[in-house]
């Protein structure tokens, strides 16, 4: 789909928040005794979560769809009014949930959606037929500007009440709504392509990944076959880190209180970390990042300003508190290894150092076949300050400089206000992948604050100290989330490069075995990743489960390609290409692997 401009994302966004309310009030007239939660608008839709006195069904969902098609075309009006605190608490005397959420507008924690905010709201509510919600808006003017055949109501999912395991589970209600019937059918077929690329699905059935309860939750286990495409993704990632002059580190998993004290994890982050563990009566946390032990890399010795840049890079494993509720595959986990760097530099050398993360960021992602990127520029959130460290004169010039960097290489970029981390802003790097999806992969953060926590300093020309700046980046922000990216973006079907058995040899009968044997001895000489399917199987079979396993090439060998030498190739797209003498496809495949080419 084309991507849409502010206008038309406002739009949707009162579209569906509208419809929303409307699939709320439907539910409870089905269930009058049901208790409500929240009902934003998201990506491409809407949700609403619900206390409901029994568990629903597919079933249900036709129903209440029916039904909001019915409800929309009566022309019902939105109205909002703003209301006392009172009226408001007796509004919604019978519904806990929004009672709750009053509570955090009056104390100016959070708002109607239950996201935390820093001042006191305004209480308003929003109005159609008898139904009424605590709600900011906005809406449409009348339900008859949604579209009855527009709407589609997808699935059902638990979701703890404000996201928080230990409160009560609700029953969220996930749909779509769009103007027209053509938008809705080209959204439900891009659903579709999404899950035929799901990772989760992909990594069980090509044998890439899992994860046991026993072990624990968002903890990932790599088996053989994904372990080695890890493997072959880090020796690249790390071959092109020495070419640029990085230095190659490897930290704990655990340190001392002290260290992250001084770093401000434990004041800004420390919701989000594992730990404490008490060893000989002192407290050591798990790490939830790299940071901290990369200062202490650069203060093991004494620098020079000739020393700088220093830029030290580690493939580091982190773990953070990631809620349950949020976990989703390789895509969110609680354990997972960045390919993290710091570079600490003079003050005169930020810029350059910025522009060159910039572009090797780039440069990465291409060789991974990415194309289209988003840049999106994260500062500070002006309305809630306290969130962050720092002097304001610090903030401004690090945000100019990561500016410079984008605008010197012409790139459109978006301001976002809130996203920056609590020591910094940063340039974030999306990717978009073969179905227009945007995936958060590489980041570069200007940090003014460690440098001067842990008293970084290095000698100048003129034998005086000097404060080095930091700059964190990372290129493919971790090893877990991007490999899932990887996974759905090609389907499953990886690069040749990256393919943990680029090709399987098909002998037809026994009779070409031993042949077979020869030519996979040939292959594996030249560092190809090669199998043979010995089974006791049609030819027909093995092609197909070779195609399900998404191996690049098929080389089926017969009497004919025994007697000449050769193998009869066929790719994972199951174009026949005919007839190889072996050096002639050892040649192309070697080729498929230097271009990094995808099938």
């Amino acid at each position: 789909m084309p991507e849409k401009s502010v206008d038309q994302e406002q739009s949707l966004d009162r579209l569906r928040h509208s419809t929303s309310h409307v699939m709320a009030q439907v539910v409870l007239s089905m269930f009058p005794n049901a208790k409500l939660g929240v009902g934003p608008s998201i990506e491409d839709g809407f949700y609403y979560d619900f206390d409901l006195p029994r568990t629903l069904t597919p079933e249900d969902l036709e129903s209440m769809e029916k039904c909001m098609k019915k409800e929309v075309a009566k022309g019902y009006k939105f109205v909002c009014k703003e209301v006392s605190v009172e009226e408001a608490r007796n509004l919604f005397k019978d519904q806990p949930y929004k009672l709750e959420l009053i509570e955090g507008l009056v104390a100016g924690q959070y708002n109607e959606n239950g996201e935390k905010v820093e001042k006191t709201q305004p209480i308003t509510t929003f109005t159609h037929d008898s139904f009424v919600d605590l709600c900011k808006g906005p809406h449409l003017s009348n339900t008859k500007e949604i579209n009855p055949k527009g709407i589609k109501l997808i699935n059902l999912a638990g979701a703890y009440w404000r996201g928080d395991e230990k409160r009560p589970m609700l029953q969220r209600i996930y749909g779509t709504v769009w103007p027209s019937d053509d938008e809705l059918k080209a959204y439900l077929t891009k659903l579709k392509e999404i899950e035929r690329r799901d990772h989760r699905r992909l990594g069980k059935e090509l044998e890439l990944f899992s994860f046991a309860p026993e072990i624990g939750v968002g903890l990932v286990m790599w088996l053989p076959k994904g372990a080695l495409v890890r493997s072959i993704m880090e020796d690249y990632s790390k071959k092109r880190h020495l070419e640029a002059g990085y230095k190659l580190a490897i930290t704990p998993h655990i340190g001392r209180s002290w260290l992250f004290q001084t770093s401000g994890h434990l004041r800004f982050y420390k919701e989000n970390m594992f730990g404490p563990i008490s060893i000989e009566n002192e407290e050591y946390w798990i790490k939830p990042m790299n940071c901290p032990f990369h200062i202490m890399i650069y203060k093991s010795q004494p620098r020079s300003y000739r020393d700088l840049p220093l830029r030290i890079a580690e493939f580091g494993t982190v773990y953070r508190y990631e809620r349950s509720g949020t976990l989703h595959g390789l895509l969110r986990v609680r354990g997972f290894t960045q390919d993290d760097a710091h570079i600490f530099c003079r003050p005169d050398q930020v810029k350059d150092e910025i522009l060159s993360a910039l572009d090797f960021i780039f440069s990465v992602l291409r060789d991974f076949g990415f194309r289209d990127f988003k840049v999106e520029l994260s500062v500070r959130d002006p309305a809630n300050l306290s969130k962050y460290c720092g002097k304001e004169e610090d903030w401004q010039m690090a945000e100019a400089a990561l500016r410079w960097a984008i605008e010197a290489r012409n790139l459109p970029y978006k301001r976002m206000e809130g996203e920056a981390v609590f020591y910094g802003p940063k340039i974030d790097i999306k990717v978009c992948d073969a179905i227009g999806r945007d995936w958060q992969c590489g980041t570069v953060q200007f940090d003014f604050n460690m440098s001067q926590g842990f008293d970084l300093q290095f000698t100048d020309k003129d034998g005086k100290f000097g404060r080095p700046y930091m700059v964190h980046r990372v290129l493919f922000g971790s090893m877990e989330r991007f490999f899932g990216i990887l996974l759905e973006h090609y389907a499953g079907a990886l690069p040749v490069w990256l393919a943990p058995v680029q090709a399987i040899i098909m002998p037809i009968t026994d009779d070409q075995l031993t042949y077979a044997k020869d030519v996979y001895d040939k292959l594996s000489a030249a560092s190809l990743r090669v199998e043979v399917d010995e089974r006791n199987e049609r030819l027909a079979a093995k092609i197909r489960d070779a195609q399900l396993r998404k191996i690049p090439y098929m080389l089926v060998v017969g009497q004919r390609e025994k007697e000449t030498s050769t193998v009869s190739v066929r790719l994972h797209t199951m174009q026949n290409i005919g007839a190889q003498s072996i050096e002639c496809f050892i040649k192309d495949a070697q080729k498929a692997v230097s271009e990094k080419i995808a099938f």
